[in-house]
């Protein structure tokens, strides 16, 4: 044997007990590691927010996917500006009784709105039921579950298939799934614009959170999907996460009418 391909062997040993090794080390720093998800390996921590209220944080493949409080008093209040965007618009409905989400994550929205309301109900639809059960276990959405006496509806399926699939209509629509700087695939086209018009009630609401700066190159899926939506919806409109920060990526709400 070559000593090029021993070399390799033994470095190759190395890497496998490194890695085998990386949940323990990070442990060791509060770190909860999984490395079992359709979308790669999934990390739960805890940090704080700005004004150092703890928070325990979802991580998917390099991407944070959602976010919750730890306190008893705050567990299902949202962490996220661009959800509390997203609330203020429902609000403003001031009937919205049934809800669809797209994308489950630590399902932050379905436990604010079973929480905060007494008759709407919530169908979340989440396409790995290993993150599902990670919110469950730690992101209280089996606390939410319980309070919601049958109003919250746990579906694990990919988004685009459940809508294509299903004959319910809603009053609002949030689509909060996205991998990286894309929204939900088809959703952000022509034909996802008339599929989601299809499952809204008359004056129904569609939210969606698109990961992208305001202005630029990188701004092109922001105005497709606004494109794309002008085309089957009354009004469409853009609440920004960050308005003096047009250049930067963040998580912008396109809000469309029927």
């Amino acid at each position: 044997m070559s000593e090029s391909i021993v070399a390799l062997l033994v470095v190759s040993s190395i890497v496998s007990l490194v890695y085998g090794a990386l949940p323990w080390l990070l442990s060791l720093r509060g770190v909860e590691m999984r490395r079992h998800s359709l979308f790669g390996t999934v990390l739960v921590f805890e940090s704080e927010d700005e004004d150092g209220t703890p928070v325990r944080l979802l991580n998917v493949n390099g991407t944070f996917q959602s976010a919750s409080y730890l306190s008893d008093g705050l567990w299902s209040e949202l962490v996220c500006a661009y959800h509390r965007a997203m609330v203020e618009k429902i609000d403003e409905m001031g009937r919205a009784r049934s809800v669809l989400v797209i994308g489950g994550g630590g399902y932050s929205l379905p436990k604010y709105l079973v929480t905060h309301t007494q008759r709407m109900t919530v169908a979340a639809v989440e396409i790995d039921p290993r993150i599902t059960r990670i919110a469950r276990e730690r992101f209280f959405l089996g606390r939410a579950e319980e309070l919601s006496e049958g109003r919250l509806e746990l579906v694990n399926a990919d988004g685009w298939r459940y809508l294509r699939e299903s004959g319910r209509t809603f009053d609002v629509i949030i689509n909060d799934a996205f991998s990286g700087s894309k929204p939900l695939g088809a959703l952000s086209t022509s034909e996802g614009a008339a599929l989601i018009r299809a499952h809204l009630s008359d004056r129904g609401l569609y939210l969606a959170n698109v990961r992208s700066p305001l202005i630029g190159r990188k701004a092109k899926t922001l105005e497709r999907v606004k494109e794309a939506f002008q085309r089957e919806f009354s009004r469409v409109e853009v609440i920004p996460e960050l308005p003096d920060e047009p250049e930067t990526l963040a998580n912008n709400v396109v809000a469309a009418w029927v």
